[in-house]
């Protein structure tokens, strides 16, 4: 077995985090039960952060970043996994408190792992990664509300060209829903037609402060921006509907009233994917085995290497990616 490897380390330099290619051993690694051999991981808008030190997600350093992994595990302690066992890995404090799949082998609690759903390969799964499952998450939070399987109102999906937006718009078309899309981009409405968006809102549409009631538009909607977008989603959402809000690329803050929730019946339908129950895990990952179409995951998948991270780790923070990246960890040596 392989005694060094590169992982993508953060560090306190001076007193601030910074992130960088690092040669490890497998003795540096965490003294947890399971050693998996990571195949591929994954560019999340939170790694991003995580790697340019925007917002401090390390909550501890050294810090091996990354949120997701896929690979197969080597040793184990723990009985319900062997050696061979295919697995995948999102979100449980990796890149927080826990170190991450940014290298090719990572020592982790039992529990963090789910086993690789039969029909997707590693690099499908990572494709997906902690963004396409929190779509699904999201799909699954809104018609568990139960209102936009009864609406001829469209579903609207925010952050559309990103990776959560992208798989929340592919799941939703699949089963059946109208899907709009809402973009700073209009260069990526082609990609996403391809995905099943069958019209648009720009991004600045919902930036700009609106009344706390506006025409109902939707039936429901995801939400990955949070702040006024989140707050003009839910003045706009009919009454009944539902709104998964599951990131803040927007901001942190909701300048909101009530008045959707008490005057509409509007839910806000808060959406974690790091803590998740295993049994909400499940079904998501069912989710995207029965709805999403592969080659359309195939169209929104970007593969890099390793060593590119830090400047896709810029691209994602500024709005500048599309779809979904998938970080090769083998290319690291």
């Amino acid at each position: 077995m392989t005694k060094s490897f590169q992982a993508m380390m953060i560090e306190d330099v001076g007193g601030k985090p910074q992130a960088g290619l690092k040669t490890i051993s497998l003795e540096d690694l965490p003294d947890h039960d399971v050693l998996v051999e990571i195949a591929c991981s994954s560019l999340n808008y939170k790694d991003g952060l995580a790697l340019t030190g925007k917002i401090r997600i390390a909550r501890r350093l050294p810090m091996v970043a990354g949120i997701d992994l896929a690979g197969t595990v080597v040793e184990s302690r723990a009985p319900e996994w062997k050696p061979g066992d295919r697995v995948l890995v999102n979100g449980w404090g990796l890149s927080e408190t826990e170190w991450g799949g940014y290298s090719r082998y990572q020592r982790l609690k039992p529990q963090f792992l789910t086993r690789l759903p039969d029909g997707f390969d590693m690099q499908q799964a990572m494709a997906i990664g902690t963004a396409g499952y929190t779509a699904a998450l999201c799909v699954n939070a809104l018609e568990d509300w139960g209102h936009i399987q009864k609406s001829d109102k469209p579903v609207l999906v925010t952050g559309a060209a990103g990776g959560v937006g992208s798989v929340a718009i592919a799941l939703l078309a699949k089963r059946g829903y109208q899907v709009t899309a809402s973009t700073g981009r209009a260069s990526t409405h082609d990609y996403l037609r391809k995905l099943g968006a069958t019209a648009f809102v720009t991004r600045e549409a919902l930036a700009a402060p609106g009344a706390p009631l506006q025409a109902e538009d939707w039936a429901g909607a995801v939400d990955s921006v949070g702040s006024t977008t989140l707050a003009n989603v839910l003045a706009q959402t009919e009454y009944g509907g539902g709104v998964a809000a599951c990131g803040l690329a927007g901001g942190a803050d909701l300048p909101a009233t009530v008045m959707p929730h008490i005057l509409r019946s509007v839910a806000l339908l808060g959406v974690d994917s790091v803590m998740a129950p295993q049994s909400r895990r499940d079904r998501a990952w069912s989710l995207l085995a029965e709805s999403l179409d592969k080659d359309l995951l195939a169209e929104m998948t970007n593969v890099h290497p390793m060593s590119d991270l830090p400047q896709l780790a810029e691209a994602i923070i500024a709005g500048k990616t599309q779809g979904r990246v998938v970080i090769r960890i083998e290319d690291a040596g």
